[in-house]
C-alpha cells in the first residue's frame, strides 16, 4: 500500500516537474531553468528510481526516469544555442579556470578512445558522460544572467529541500526505520545494479554506524550524499542570514540548524570534519570572526563530550577513527595506497572506468576508488589529476574574488556558496567518489561557472585592486 501511494505521488510529482520544465524551456525560452528543474530532481533521484521499479518491476520505464535529466539538459543546451540573438557574435572570453577545465575534459575525451586499461568501451562511455555533466553544469553556469529575485528562488529551492530533508530524518527517527525500506532502495539495488542487501537493516552497510546505530539519508541516496549536500545548504542559509535584515532572516537561521541536524543523522566523519573545517575558512576569509568563535567553542565542546561524557562505544568509535583503527578508516587507507601504487607504476594513468565507485566500474578491474582526487590520477594520470585539482582551487579562489569586489548582493551570495561549499567538500572528496553525489555536486559547480561569468566582468577592478595591494 505504502509503494503504491509513494509510485503515484513520484509519478504526479515528476510529471509536474517536466511540463513545467519543457514549458519554461521550450516556450519561453529560459533555458536556465534547467538548474531549478535539477535542484528539485537529483536530491530525490534514487528514491525515485527505487519507487519506479518497486511498483512496476520494469527496467525500462526504471531507464526512462533514469535519463530524463540528461534529456532535459540536452534541451536546455538546444535552447541556449536557438535563443541567442546573435550566436555567430558569441563572446568567448575564457579565464583560467575554463582554460584548465577545457584541458581536463579534453584529455578525459582522449582517454576515450585510448587503448588503455581492461574497461569496456561502453563502460568507459558512461563513465566519462558522467565526468562531463561537470563541464555542462559548469558551462551553464558561465553563461546564466539571473536577477536578485531570480536567484532568491533557486536557492530557496535549495533551502527548501535542506529543511523538507531534516523534517523527514525526524521521521525516521521517530519511527526507527530508514525512509529507504519504504522505497525499495535494496530491491533496486539488486536488480538494477547487482548489488546484494548487507548490514542490520537490509539496506547496506552505509546505513549504520560500526556499532549498528541506524545513519539516515532522508530521501537522499545515502548518509554520505546527504551529508555532503547539508554544507551546501549551511553556507547557502548563512549567506542569506547575513545579507538580509535580522525581521527577515528567522527561516535562514532555520535551514542552518536543519543542515546540522541532517548531519548529525548521516553519522559522517568526513561531513563533520569538513563542516568545522567550512566554518574556520568562512570565518577566517571572510573576517566572520563570531563565526571562528563559535566553531572553536562547538569543536571543544565536542572534545569535552566525547572525553567525559560520551557513552564508552562512541569514545573508541572516535578514537579509532583519529587513529584509522577503525574498519571503515583502515579501508579508505588501503584504496589510497592501492591508488598512490597505481599511479606510480603509470604515471600516466590506466585509463577510464579503472577506478571508483560508479556503476560502469567493474569490481573485477577497479584500482582503488575512495578518493576523488586519486580517482582520477589513476585513470588518466598525474596531468588528469593535477587538472582536477588546479580548476578546484582556481575556481574557490576567483570566487573569493568575486565576492570580495562586486558591488551586487546577489553575485556575492552565489560566490560565497561557490566558494565556502567547494571547500567544504575537499574532506569528503579525500575519503569518497564524491563527484557521485550529482546534487551537490553539480549545482555547486554550476554556482562556480557563474561566479566566473561574474569575475569576467570584474577583470579589470579584480586585477586593479591586486595591483594596488601588491607590495611595491
Amino acid at each position: 500500500m505504502i509503494g503504491t501511494i509513494l509510485f503515484l505521488l513520484v509519478l504526479l510529482y515528476v510529471l509536474l516537474l517536466v511540463v513545467i520544465t519543457v514549458r519554461k524551456i521550450v516556450f519561453q525560452g529560459k533555458w536556465e531553468f534547467i538548474i531549478v528543474f535539477m535542484i528539485l530532481y537529483l536530491p530525490f533521484y534514487i528514491s525515485i528510481l527505487s519507487i519506479v521499479y518497486q511498483a512496476t518491476g520494469s527496467e525500462i520505464i526504471v531507464g526512462l526516469f533514469q535519463y530524463l535529466k540528461e534529456l532535459l539538459l540536452l534541451l536546455a543546451f538546444l535552447g541556449f544555442f536557438l535563443y541567442q540573438r546573435d550566436f555567430w557574435h558569441y563572446p568567448f572570453r575564457l579565464n583560467t579556470v575554463d582554460v584548465v577545465l577545457l584541458a581536463f575534459f579534453g584529455l578525459a575525451t582522449l582517454y576515450l578512445f585510448l587503448p588503455l586499461g581492461e574497461a569496456l568501451f561502453l563502460n568507459k562511455l558512461l563513465y566519462l558522460k558522467n565526468t562531463l555533466l561537470i563541464g555542462a553544469f559548469y558551462f551553464l553556469g558561465r553563461n546564466t544572467r539571473l536577477a536578485g529575485e531570480q536567484l532568491d528562488r533557486v536557492f530557496g529551492w535549495v533551502m527548501l529541500i535542506a529543511v523538507g530533508a531534516f523534517a523527514l530524518n525526524c521521521l525516521e527517527k521517530v519511527m526507527g526505520v530508514h525512509f529507504q525500506q519504504w522505497t525499495g532502495y535494496a530491491l533496486f539495488n539488486f536488480a538494477v545494479n547487482g548489488i546484494e542487501p548487507s548490514g542490520n537493516y537490509g539496506l547496506s552497510w552505509t546505513f549504520e554506524t560500526q556499532t549498528t546505530g541506524m545513519r539516515l539519508a532522508s530521501f537522499f541516496s545515502d548518509p554520505l550524499e546527504m551529508a555532503s549536500s547539508s554544507l551546501l545548504a549551511f553556507a547557502t542559509g548563512l549567506i542569506w542570514f547575513l545579507t538580509k535584515k535580522r525581521e527577515e532572516s528567522g527561516f535562514y537561521l532555520f535551514v542552518m540548524l536543519a543542515a546540522v541536524g541532517s548531519l548529525f543523522f548521516s553519522a559522517s566523519r568526513a561531513a563533520f570534519g569538513a563542516f568545522f573545517a567550512m566554518l574556520f575558512f568562512i570565518a577566517l576569509v571572510f573576517r566572520l570572526y563570531r563565526l571562528l568563535l563559535m566553531g572553536v567553542f562547538l569543536l571543544f565542546g565536542f572534545v569535552v563530550y566525547v572525553v567525559y561524557f560520551a557513552s564508552e562505544d562512541f569514545y573508541y568509535f572516535v578514537y579509532d577513527t583519529l587513529t584509522f583503527q577503525n574498519a571503515s578508516s583502515l579501508g579508505h587507507a588501503v584504496e589510497w595506497f592501492l591508488a598512490l601504487d597505481a599511479m606510480v607504476a603509470n604515471p600516466e594513468g590506466i585509463g577510464l572506468a579503472m577506478s571508483g565507485n560508479t556503476g560502469s566500474v567493474e569490481d573485477d578491474v577497479r584500482v582503488g576508488g575512495e578518493n576523488q582526487f586519486l580517482i582520477y590520477g589513476v585513470q588518466l594520470g598525474v596531468l588528469g589529476m593535477l587538472l582536477y585539482i588546479g580548476a578546484l582551487a582556481l575556481g574557490i579562489v576567483k570566487s573569493l574574488q568575486v565576492f570580495r569586489h562586486t558591488e551586487n548582493v546577489s553575485d556575492a551570495r552565489v560566490a560565497f556558496v561557490a566558494a565556502s561549499t567547494k571547500f567544504g567538500l575537499l574532506l569528503p572528496l579525500f575519503t569518497a567518489n564524491a563527484e557521485l553525489y550529482a546534487y551537490v555536486s553539480l549545482v555547486s559547480w554550476w554556482a562556480i561557472g557563474y561566479s566566473l561569468s561574474v569575475y569576467n566582468r570584474l577583470l579589470p577592478s579584480v586585477k586593479r585592486s591586486s595591483y594596488l595591494s601588491a607590495p611595491s
